[in-house]
């Protein structure tokens, strides 16, 4: 669900029976070497500890998560080439 740029994901660590359920919110923000056109997009979503990224064309599949760490050693590799 989005709402204000926000998507909402439940908590692994929610109940089963829709008690004790919690939510947290990520925002989403389109890499600046993605191309203005409908090609290459990727997304970023950052969080304390965990970096999010996914294809924007496939907003509801399969994303990929970092560490912080990982994620900074990845752009630094990126940058080189």
């Amino acid at each position: 669900m989005s709402r204000s740029g926000l998507v909402w994901f439940k908590s692994s660590h929610s109940g089963s029976d829709g008690d004790n359920c919690v939510e947290v919110a990520a925002t989403w923000h389109k890499s600046s070497h993605s191309s203005g056109s409908e090609g290459d997009c990727v997304e970023v979503a950052a969080c304390p500890e965990v970096v999010h990224v996914r294809d924007s064309k496939d907003k509801d599949g399969p994303h990929l998560t970092f560490t912080p760490a990982a994620w900074n050693n990845f752009l630094t590799l990126a940058r080189q080439l």
